[in-house]
């Protein structure tokens, strides 16, 4: 029997037909060569579905080369429900901020120039006068994440010494990395007291030795401790603190700066509180609750901000205008809360009145033609880890996952139950024709 794929055409013949010709009009001919060679590589895998014609093959070929041109990071639909979820890049931009990060990007700025002394400047002078009005602190630096806050924050002021923190707040954030790990690499040596479910103020007082640098805290943002619990309050640490020498280091996380108490979101603490019981350092994120870009950002005293940015570390974290641009924004947002609440998409998809949801996804389903469901969505990026949030949801033949997954964009949902459930909670609600008309087409 002769094998099919000795019939397959050759890539040196490919590329002397017309068709193949015509696509070199709109690609460089290395990525066309490399596009041929793709579409061969497949016909020989599955001889039975190789292209016939030249017709076929300019197809397979064209099909080729968009995948060799499109971008590895694009755009998708979050429409699984979790609001800030860390696979699909958590806190979408306000519409503020993505023109401050245009308006950056565009030409050259005032980085690290003070344009009223003439002279050179620091990036680390962007945000402050925002941060500290919003929160009340004395000063603040941003970095690129909250574990390398955390980083920074130790290495400034317990490198080489030891730092007390209570074992129920040895936490794992996303990607399997953990707190002990990444302190490690501050150059403090971790101090465990109490127990996984109760740690007093005493187990922190009786752990200080003349070799302790510092006391930290560790707010349990991505998961809860329910029944025989007890944890001292940072109010109780920052007083030890004080008696003691020693300065309090609150690893914040989840960056909220308004209360959402009157949403039924309770129990999180904003960056203002953190900051008014007296935490010497406070870090948190820029992307989670604050809907900003990812960044880390420090909030503290004055004397020892100043260390931080001596630090040379701080250099090796240190953000781009991007970043400050996009952040400076957001945070100007919160100057008026209705305002940070109805213009920064993470706040406004998680306060949405479930009613709201329900008309949009009525709308969407009549256009679609499918059922709606009833659905419960979550705020993701480690807040709020209990919290349920009722919501809308397509609900759709669960073997319609993929063909939305490889729509363009892509749409991402969730399979339940034997359906595939679209939730609107997440998707912001401008987006929403375009949402549908994504979905419309994948299902074509």
């Amino acid at each position: 029997m002769t094998d099919p794929r000795r019939e397959l055409p050759s890539v040196s013949a490919l590329l002397e037909s017309p068709a193949v010709g015509r696509l070199m009009a709109h690609a460089p001919r290395a990525i066309v060569v490399d596009a041929v060679r793709d579409a061969v590589a497949r016909a020989r895998k599955n001889p039975s579905t190789a292209p016939r014609g030249d017709d076929e093959w300019a197809s397979a070929i064209g099909d080729a080369l968009a995948a060799r041109s499109r971008p590895s990071l694009r755009p998708v639909f979050n429409a699984t429900g979790v609001v800030l979820h860390t696979n699909l890049g958590r806190a979408p931009l306000a519409r503020a901020a993505i023109e401050a990060i245009a308006a950056a990007a565009a030409g050259y700025s005032n980085l690290e120039y003070d344009i009223e002394r003439g002279a050179r400047g620091s990036r680390y002078s962007h945000c402050v006068s925002l941060l500290t009005e919003l929160t009340g602190a004395e000063d603040a630096i941003v970095v690129n994440n909250c574990a390398s806050a955390l980083v920074l924050a130790l290495n400034t002021v317990a490198d080489g010494k030891a730092t007390i923190v209570s074992r129920g707040e040895l936490i794992e954030i996303g990607g399997s990395f953990r707190v002990p790990d990444i302190m490690a690499k501050s150059g403090s040596r971790l101090v465990e007291v109490g127990t996984t479910n109760r740690t007093h103020l005493a187990d922190y007082d009786a752990a200080i030795a003349p070799e302790t640098g510092a006391l930290l805290k560790v707010h349990r943002s991505n998961f809860a401790i329910d029944g025989f619990v007890s944890e001292a309050s940072l109010t109780d640490l920052a007083a030890l603190g004080a008696e003691r020498g020693l300065p309090l280091l609150h690893d914040f996380g989840s960056g909220l700066m308004v209360s959402l108490e009157a949403y039924g979101l309770g129990g999180e603490p904003t960056a203002r509180d953190s900051v008014r019981a007296g935490a010497t350092l406070t870090m948190m994120s820029g992307d989670k609750l604050l809907g900003g870009p990812q960044a880390g950002i420090i909030l503290g005293a004055s004397s020892v901000i100043a260390s931080v940015r001596r630090n040379p570390l701080t250099r090796a974290l240190r953000v781009d205008k991007l970043t400050l641009a996009a952040l400076e924004a957001t945070l100007a947002l919160y100057r008026d809360t209705d305002t940070a609440l109805r213009e920064i998409p993470t706040l406004a998809m998680i306060t949405a009145p479930v009613e709201r949801i329900y008309e949009r996804a009525r709308l969407a389903a009549s256009r679609i033609a499918c059922e709606v469901a009833a659905s419960e969505a979550t705020v993701g990026g480690g807040a709020f880890p209990t919290a349920r949030i009722s919501s809308a949801a397509l609900s759709l033949p669960d073997n319609v996952e993929q063909r939305l997954r490889y729509g363009d964009p892509a749409i991402i949902g969730r399979v339940a139950d034997g359906r595939c459930l679209l939730d609107l909670r997440s998707i912001p609600e401008a987006d929403d024709t375009a949402f549908v008309d994504t979905v419309m087409r994948a299902l074509a």
